[in-house]
């Protein structure tokens, strides 16, 4: 089940410290960070059927998504999007389990994430499957 781990931020005389405390580093075997050259860019969809992520947005703001696989030939362009506004201003570590497909989008130019796997990189590399970015369309940025 897709999970949103919140943190928080405490700001004092000194500056501030953000954190995760309930996020754990027991199931993580690698780690890299991502970012993209503009706002509104799109990387999606990649997804594992035996690998889980976790994403932190460490500067900036982003729109993280996951959508459960149905079909690992030909997933259902009608499944359920989770979706999730990330930001620095808001620590939270987004976890993703295994069998989903994830991606996100840019919502700011300083947009960086750090994702954390439960796979090596040789283990993902085996068990890696990507769709079209707009297979499952969640990308538009609602209006209020």
């Amino acid at each position: 089940m897709i999970k949103l781990i919140q943190g928080a931020v405490r700001v004092d005389d000194r500056g501030s410290v953000s954190f995760v405390n309930e996020f754990g580093f027991e199931a993580v075997r690698r780690s890299y960070l991502v970012s993209n050259h503009k706002v509104g860019y799109v990387r999606a969809w990649h997804a594992h059927k035996r690998e889980a992520k976790y994403v932190w947005c460490v500067k900036g703001s982003a729109l993280v998504c996951a959508v459960e696989i149905d079909n690992w030939e030909n997933p259902s362009p009608g499944l359920k999007v989770d979706r999730h506004v990330l930001s620095d201003r808001s620590p939270a570590v987004l976890y993703i389990p295994a069998g989903h497909a994830n991606g996100f989008m840019s919502l700011s130019e300083d947009m960086l994430l750090m994702f954390f796997s439960t796979s090596t990189l040789d283990e993902s590399l085996n068990d890696d499957f990507r769709f079209d970015a707009r297979l499952w369309d969640p990308w538009q940025i609602e209006e209020r």
